[in-house]
């Protein structure tokens, strides 16, 4: 079966949050303060988030990322990471986050089904990366990555959020890092998720950060699978990584894009900029599974053909990323 929205895009890809709580508080994520944490009773249990990562396999999906904000914080993650990747028709289970448990956890993960890490990492300087996180510590995170590749997992991907004035003097760094390591970067548009009236001085379009790449290196194109992210994809020659570019903002790629969000309170996104979204807990209190499935492919259907954050006069309704699921 195949989730084909009205556009022709065929969904195949679930971003499921298990958590809104994180350990960082990175600037892009959330606003300095914080923001006021789900009530434990608002998070859906994880036999629910099981039922609707059963009933959307069964609908067509077929690759299903968990986020959080940071899933390793939620106690239990690992039991049922187990329990989903045992689900039938899931092709790939894959997982987010930013490091810091890595050290601890990554043995577990990978037995625990994950086959694949996303891990977030926007600069190899101490300092910086304090600034970019509000204090987070990068040694934990380097760490995590030798912990994973010590684990088992297959080369990471590393997404790098680039901000003009506060960590695009590395980009170049992190691509002398894909000619050591076997990583696969990903740069990253920055986007107002937050608000900031000054977003477009802080985001890096992706043709620019292309450009800079190329004014030192060779480079060549490097194909994607029908279920990656919308990444353009590159490498430099005769390394042993690659690169990818996420033009959020810059480049539209919302007539491929094949993902369905779900929030850790159970909000069904079909764009991360929707202003709002489907409540699947009302259907899921109806112990209705065959109508919970029949949501999904509502919520497919419904899904807008792009986001509007681009256009001129549009305004942008702040939310943090660690709700909606990163």
């Amino acid at each position: 079966m195949a989730l084909i929205d009205t556009y022709g895009r065929r969904i195949n890809y679930l971003r499921l949050s298990v958590t809104d709580r994180c350990n960082l508080r990175c600037r892009y994520c959330m606003p300095e303060e914080g923001v006021e944490k789900l009530d434990h009773s608002e998070v859906l249990s994880y036999a629910d988030l099981l039922r609707i990562s059963t009933e959307a396999v069964a609908a067509g999906i077929e690759k299903i990322r968990v986020t959080g904000g940071e899933p390793l914080v939620r106690k239990g993650i690992l039991s049922f990471l187990e329990r989903l990747g045992a689900l039938p028709g899931l092709k790939e289970l894959v997982l987010t986050t930013n490091g810091l448990l890595l050290k601890e956890m990554a043995q577990g993960l990978r037995e625990a089904g994950v086959q694949r890490l996303n891990i977030s990492l926007d600069s190899l300087k101490p300092e910086t990366f304090a600034k970019i996180t509000r204090g987070g510590e990068l040694q934990r995170v380097l760490d995590g990555l030798e912990a994973a590749e010590k684990a088992g997992f297959p080369p990471h991907k590393i997404n790098v959020v680039v901000m003009r004035g506060i960590n695009d003097d590395e980009i170049l760094d992190f691509v002398e890092l894909t000619m050591k390591r076997p990583y696969v970067v990903r740069f990253i548009e920055y986007m107002p998720t937050c608000g900031d009236a000054d977003w477009r001085e802080l985001c890096v379009p992706g043709a620019e950060i292309r450009e800079r790449i190329g004014a030192r290196y060779l480079i060549e194109e490097v194909s994607h699978s029908e279920r990656s992210g919308p990444s353009k994809n590159f490498k430099v020659q005769g390394s042993q990584g690659s690169l990818g570019i996420i033009t959020a903002m810059t480049g539209h790629f919302c007539n491929g894009c094949n993902r369905l969000r779900v929030t850790a309170s159970g909000i069904a996104k079909g764009c991360l900029f929707s202003g709002e979204g489907v409540d699947l807990r009302p259907v899921l209190a109806t112990g209705d599974d065959a109508l919970l499935r029949r949501e999904v492919q509502r919520i497919v259907a419904a899904k807008p053909g792009r986001h509007e954050v681009t256009d001129e006069g549009a305004e942008t309704v702040p939310f943090a990323m660690s709700r909606v699921g990163g």
